[in-house]
């Protein structure tokens, strides 16, 4: 199974552990499911971590972590195609991610562009919640 877990997922899983999304975190580490990632996505990682309101809420050790476990552990795409179709244009790299890693599930708390799309070219959309029902 190939999985991309959005950003805020991502960040939402060392915020809150014991939450869907660092189950789906701690999934992707136990080898249950190939995660997917690119350039951009760890950008907005880097960035998103670094903004005040979050980064009092981690270590940085935490932060670090999760940059390198994506940085070696997940699988690089790296030539991804131009996509728009997510009413965030910034969110339209996740698309593209799901096209050219022919991901199975793209997981997101997006609840206002990306879950309204439900499905991109093979890839199903789903909530942490949605995501998490399918390893019970």
């Amino acid at each position: 199974m190939r999985v991309i877990l959005d950003t805020n997922v991502l960040v939402s899983a060392i915020l809150s552990p014991g939450s869907n999304a660092d189950l789906a975190l701690r999934q992707w580490l136990d080898g249950r499911f190939v995660l997917l990632t690119c350039s951009e996505q760890l950008a907005e990682v880097k960035s998103t971590l670094r903004k005040p309101y979050v980064a009092r809420h981690y270590t940085p050790h935490d932060a670090g972590r999760l940059i390198n476990l994506l940085r070696t552990l997940a699988l690089q795409i790296e030539r991804l195609p131009m996509v728009r179709r997510s009413w965030d244009p910034e969110d339209d790299f996740l698309l593209a991610l799901a096209e050219a890693g022919e991901a199975d599930y793209l997981v997101t708390g997006d609840k206002a562009g990306l879950l309204d799309l439900k499905r991109h070219a093979g890839t199903r959309i789903l909530t942490p919640v949605q995501f998490a029902r399918l390893f019970k």
